[in-house]
């Protein structure tokens, strides 16, 4: 009878009863042993350890909660004008949702400082946000370390950091998730944040924040169309309005000045910024004008084959107006009635 060889038993892998065993496993392993703790915690996680430790910053620092000087923080406050104006309705909204969760909703510029944070209330059961969730502190990663509207800063991409994921141990009682706000050239514009403390979210925190983060791209975009024709779409009419639209500027020229994720995807391969309008949307650009004359949506089939429902506004710098264009001349607005509120 021929021999048969035993495979070598597996080793034991270990059970993680919790989401927080498998952290501290994580913690151990980077920390303890210099082992990349793939698959315990995310990659945007273990790179943001990564850096903190190059900057040889030791998890066991107390952290500081300073504001920045006040000389900076009205600098930011002014730059960040136009997207406090676009975040006010949505985060008030989101604010009222929240409202009985104990997450605090935190907004910061492109650099990581708080420019708009929810007031507590309860800061006896928040010892750290108490310090932390102030106008004009920073959260960056090189003043906290890693959290999450640290790292979109850094990377440009939606983040959950939830408990010990966060480098310094003095903080690892917060729970995040914080996704990128976009402005019209596809720059960071804006981290939005929920943070909770002393207890894990009930809720897709994460699905939640994405959502408010692009309805405030949206009216950071729609905001900043100075002399655009701004046209919305979707393949359901009842999508318009919503986060969920698509949204594209169109300049003087013809030529696409903006569009947001949506647009792209729908648009498909080949659209972006400086592209010609009429050639992602398959029809003149009289034609797109003239649909700035009625309010209602109307189907439109795109190149690529998708139906959508396509509106058309002319924006000008006081406000959204009606409009008859030249065909084959730039965009011209025409003598407008008094600005839409």
């Amino acid at each position: 009878m021929p021999h048969r060889t035993q495979a070598a038993a597996l080793p034991a892998q270990p059970f993680f009863a919790s989401p927080g065993q498998r952290v501290a496993l994580a913690r151990e392993r980077f920390f303890g042993g210099g082992q990349r703790p793939t698959g315990l915690v995310s990659e945007p996680v273990i790179q943001s350890w990564a850096r903190c430790v190059g900057a040889h910053r030791s998890p066991h620092e107390a952290v500081a909660f300073d504001p920045v000087t006040r000389s900076r923080l009205h600098a930011t406050l002014s730059r960040n004008r136009l997207l406090l104006g676009a975040a006010g309705g949505e985060i008030a909204r989101l604010e009222a949702a929240l409202g009985g969760t104990g997450c605090r909703v935190l907004l910061t510029d492109a650099e990581g400082v708080i420019v708009h944070a929810t007031p507590a209330t309860a800061p006896t059961l928040e010892p750290v946000l108490k310090s932390a969730a102030r106008v004009g502190v920073n959260l960056a990663e090189g003043a906290v370390g890693t959290n999450a509207p640290a790292v979109v800063v850094k990377t440009g991409q939606a983040v959950t950091v939830t408990g010990a994921e966060h480098y310094f141990a003095c903080i690892q009682s917060l729970h995040c998730a914080a996704a990128p706000i976009r402005d019209g050239r596809g720059a960071l514009a804006g981290v939005l944040d929920l943070t909770i403390e002393s207890r894990a979210f009930g809720f897709d925190a994460a699905a939640l924040v994405g959502v408010y983060a692009t309805a405030i791209e949206n009216r950071l975009l729609q905001a900043g169309a100075c002399e655009h024709l701004v046209l919305q779409f979707q393949v359901c009419h009842t999508m318009l309005g919503t986060p969920l639209q698509a949204l594209v500027g169109v300049d003087g020229h013809g030529r696409v000045a903006w569009l947001n994720s949506t647009a792209q995807q729908l648009l498909g391969p080949g659209s972006g910024r400086e592209s010609a309008a009429e050639a992602l949307f398959g029809t003149a650009l009289a034609e797109l004008l003239a649909r700035s004359a009625a309010d209602a949506a109307r189907p439109l089939r795109l190149p690529n084959g998708l139906t959508v429902w396509l509106r058309a506004q002319l924006q000008a710098r006081d406000g959204v107006r009606g409009g008859v264009a030249v065909p084959g001349a730039p965009l011209a607005l025409a003598p407008a009635a008094a600005p839409s509120p």
